[in-house]
């Protein structure tokens, strides 16, 4: 099984002007990992996104390290000024972006909860209403040779039942989903109990950990954020937290799943020694 690493894992060092990606690039080769994937990013000045795009695709070519993924954000209630089309038309440029990368998947948002009532009541009437828009974004990527999936995160389409029913409504073959082993808490759902729902639709995995604190607890303090249900989590070295990973990758492995499993790291410890603990970490699940 192969191990991917996220660019999010550097956005404090990116944000920060430390480190860039081409930095992240080296480095991820350096640790060993065999793939890298890019949240969205953006191109320097007098540069367009294609431009930096193609910049990117060949740093990583030369180091001998494949692109498995490219995360965009998207909301498809409410994006692109609430014009639904404009958002689908939006989204397809960002599928010409991950066709300059060379990645053959591309992860996109459903949305991130309802603002008031206008629209729709429930998630079960959201996910009818993004449905369609979903459909025609994955049909157009599908032309290009490139799958398409949304990540359990957001509260609002984040546990493995709303998920499925999303996958199940856009009705595509080449539709799926991200599964982040980690982010089924954020909806308070245990995580080796979310895979069994998941998986069947995954084209992509994440291995990310939590430190918890029940919300019957005061919040710690503000580096700590509210699962849906009001418990409080903050991101952690992988392997540091409370997330069953290894029972997790060794039920991802049972499902057949041949895919990466990227490290996503979103914890206060310093970076670079984060992911490489969190690679050494993997390691010890993915061997064959």
């Amino acid at each position: 099984m192969k191990i991917g690493v996220s660019s999010y894992c550097f956005h404090r060092l990116v944000n920060e002007g430390k480190y860039t990606l081409f930095d992240a690039i080296a480095y991820t080769r350096k640790i060993g990992f065999d793939a890298i994937e890019f949240s969205d990013f953006v191109p320097p000045d007098g540069k367009s996104l294609e431009e930096f795009a193609g910049e990117l695709a060949k740093a990583c070519k030369d180091a001998g390290l494949p692109i498995c993924n490219y995360a965009t954000q998207a909301d498809l209630l409410y994006g692109s000024d609430g014009d639904m089309k404009k958002e689908v038309i939006r989204l397809k440029s960002r599928v010409d972006i991950a066709r300059i990368l060379g990645a053959p998947l591309m992860r996109h948002d459903a949305c991130w909860g309802l603002k008031d009532g206008s629209l729709c009541r429930t998630w079960r009437e959201a996910v009818k209403i993004m449905a369609p828009a979903i459909r025609e974004v994955t049909e157009y990527a599908a032309s290009l040779g490139i799958r398409t999936m949304t990540e359990n995160h957001g509260y609002f389409l984040q546990d493995s039942c709303r998920m499925e029913e999303l996958v199940l409504a856009v009705n595509h073959p080449n539709f799926g989903l991200l599964v982040d082993m980690g982010n089924f808490m954020c909806a308070d759902e245990t995580s080796i109990n979310a895979l069994a729902t998941a998986m069947p639709y995954a084209f992509h995995v994440h291995a990310k950990d939590f430190l918890y604190k029940c919300g019957a607890e005061p919040r710690p303090d503000d580096s700590w954020f509210p699962t849906r249900g009001g418990n409080f989590l903050r991101g952690t070295v992988l392997g540091h937290g409370v997330v069953s990973v290894g029972q997790c990758i060794n039920y991802v492995r049972k499902c057949n799943y041949s895919g990466v499993i990227s490290l996503e790291f979103e914890g206060l410890e310093e970076p670079l020694e984060a992911i490489r603990r969190g690679y050494e970490y993997l390691r010890k699940f993915t061997q064959d």
